[in-house]
């Protein structure tokens, strides 16, 4: 009798690679080695699998990157822009993705350049980001340069994320720099008790802050209270603009 165990001839029912198999192996070769780490050969060796099997699948390494930008963006939260203030949406967005970032660091050279074409969950992300600024009453023209905003604020913190909390000691160096010093001496962190992350660990769950944490809060919130006082002086100039899609320049 044959063993059931055992796999027959022929094509085995389910492949061997697919696209998030790839995608896995391509983003853990990246965050041990950094980018350069990351070649056909050492990723079909992560995969075990021969170079001509992961031709079959990918034609080339900037395929593999798209790959790797779905599957990391896919945990970036945007759903917030189905059902809230596009300010509140907008903020819960920011703060999912810069925690996906600091997550994957060795990422963010690549991501941050890398163009959208041929994505499809960036661009389904993006989409939603679009439609939810443009019910809102943004200007079509603004979308973009918001999303550009948010992220340069996004990819910069998460870097931050990982820096050493004394980055800016001057050391013995302090009466050089006597005003800025005084500045890292005197700095809020007052924030640096509890706040509400909107990431993997769960909606609501509870994380620590750190100077990191504290100054994106600061730099998002005050992106985020530039972007209403524009918005507002647009709704003074066209009263008759509070919701639904805007072609102004």
């Amino acid at each position: 009798m044959k063993d059931s165990s055992m796999r027959g001839r022929g094509r085995p029912l389910n492949p061997v690679l697919t696209q998030r198999k790839i995608a896995g192996a391509a983003v853990s070769l990246i965050q041990s080695g950094g980018y350069r780490a990351l070649t056909m050969a050492a990723l079909a060796r992560q995969l075990g699998v021969s170079a001509s099997a992961l031709y079959n699948h990918v034609g080339s390494k900037r395929d593999i990157m798209i790959l790797v930008q779905d599957r990391v963006n896919q945990e970036i939260d945007c759903s917030a822009f189905d059902a809230q203030d596009w300010d509140v949406a907008l903020e819960r967005w920011a703060r999912s993705y810069r925690e996906v970032y600091a997550r994957n660091i060795p990422l963010i050279p690549v991501m941050a350049v890398l163009p959208v074409a041929n994505s499809p969950h960036t661009l389904a992300m993006y989409e939603k980001v679009a439609a939810g600024l443009t019910r809102a009453g943004w200007p079509r023209s603004w979308v973009v340069n918001t999303i550009v905003a948010v992220e340069s604020l996004v990819f910069g913190s998460a870097y931050d994320a990982v820096a050493p909390d004394n980055i800016f000691d001057p050391g013995e160096l302090s009466e050089a720099a006597p005003m800025f010093s005084a500045a890292v001496a005197h700095r809020d962190l007052s924030l640096d008790s509890r706040r509400r992350s909107p990431g993997p660990h769960g909606a609501g769950a509870e994380t620590a802050a750190s100077p990191a944490d504290v100054a994106f809060d600061v730099g998002l919130r005050s992106l985020l209270a530039g972007f209403r006082v524009h918005l507002d002086a647009l709704r003074a100039q066209e009263p008759g603009i509070t919701s639904g899609g805007s072609d102004l320049e």
